[in-house]
């Protein structure tokens, strides 16, 4: 506002097409952050109030690692259709679309890959991949089996276990794995552990 009042006649030549695309990027990458801000926060939200309603009358005691929803629920005397609901109806989207981005984003990555002539540079790109898709695998696949899949009848430590899977490892292993890729810290682990072993 202040260029087209303060250099009228100029404003052509000082903002030009490449300043106008910077402006509308910038502008449309605030508004999504804004948005996936007030998304988490609309669903944290929901998720946090839906078990205030709930009567607690037995146990205090969480029988899980951390104080997770679906533990807490179990511990409930009223009745929590209503939040078991409320959580797979949240739950399904936000475990299924970025799932659904990913799988697709890989199908044409697999294609791409497949494109390369040399072999040497398919195997490359398959082992640079390989590490991202294990990681994201284990990810999704255990935050699925927690909070989409119904847990009436599983075994409590599977669900322990499956919840420290996307909680603990996943950040655990995305440095080790990324990091192993680098050569020089590659050659200093060996040199480390050459060091170790022969003393």
């Amino acid at each position: 506002m202040y260029m087209s009042i303060r250099f009228t006649l100029h404003l052509s030549t000082i903002i030009t097409r490449r300043h106008c695309m910077i402006m509308v990027t910038i502008s449309l990458v605030v508004k999504v952050v804004i948005m996936c801000w007030l998304l988490g926060l609309f669903i944290s939200l929901i998720l946090n109030l839906s078990p205030s309603t709930l009567t607690f009358c037995g146990s205090k005691i969480i029988d899980h690692v951390y104080c997770d929803l679906i533990p807490l629920l179990e511990l409930a005397c009223s009745d929590t259709f209503i939040t078991h609901l409320v959580m797979y109806l949240i739950g399904f989207p936000i475990v299924f679309i970025p799932t659904t981005i990913i799988v697709m984003s890989y199908s044409y990555i697999v294609i791409s890959v497949l494109r390369i002539r040399s072999s040497t540079g398919r195997q490359k790109a398959f082992s640079t991949c390989s590490s991202h898709l294990t990681v994201v695998s284990i990810f999704y696949w255990s935050i699925f089996s927690v909070y989409v899949v119904p847990t009436k009848g599983q075994n409590r430590n599977i669900n322990k276990i499956l919840s420290m899977l996307y909680t603990v490892l996943t950040p655990i292993m995305n440095p080790i794995i990324y990091s192993l890729r680098n050569k020089d810290i590659l050659k200093a682990i060996q040199e480390t552990l050459h060091k170790h072993l022969i003393l």
